[in-house]
């Protein structure tokens, strides 16, 4: 079966840089659709951050527009998230995930990764 696979949280300084990479693997993938980024700070609900459609098109919460780039290389199944400008309100696990068609003449189902932490603090 489809399984996502995140890399590349970790800590970092405000104002640093970090890039998130989300691979899927393990399945017969036909089509994958839209692609996403959320995040879930402590006490807080799982938001969106950022997402992209099989064609390019990208929306943005507004707290990251600006600062976060979402981008997708379909060769590879895999979606990134490059993070600039930092700030320790950025600290959350984030997740990644995707509408992904693994039968033929079936509906696309959504998966999601495992989550990764990144922490941004002085």
């Amino acid at each position: 079966q489809v399984q996502l696979v995140e890399s590349g949280g970790g800590l970092v300084q405000p104002g640093g840089s970090l890039r998130l990479s989300c691979a899927t693997s393990g399945g017969r993938i036909f089509s994958i659709y839209n692609m996403g980024w959320y995040r879930q700070a402590p006490g807080k609900q799982r938001d969106l951050v950022a997402s992209i459609t099989d064609i390019g098109t990208t929306n943005y919460a507004d707290s990251v527009k600006g600062r976060f780039t979402i981008s997708r290389d379909n060769a590879k199944n895999t979606v990134y998230l490059q993070m600039n400008s930092l700030k320790p309100e950025d600290t959350a696990i984030y997740y990644c995930n995707a509408d992904i068609l693994t039968r033929l003449f079936d509906r696309p189902n959504h998966y999601w990764g495992q989550g990764t932490q990144v922490t941004v603090s002085s």
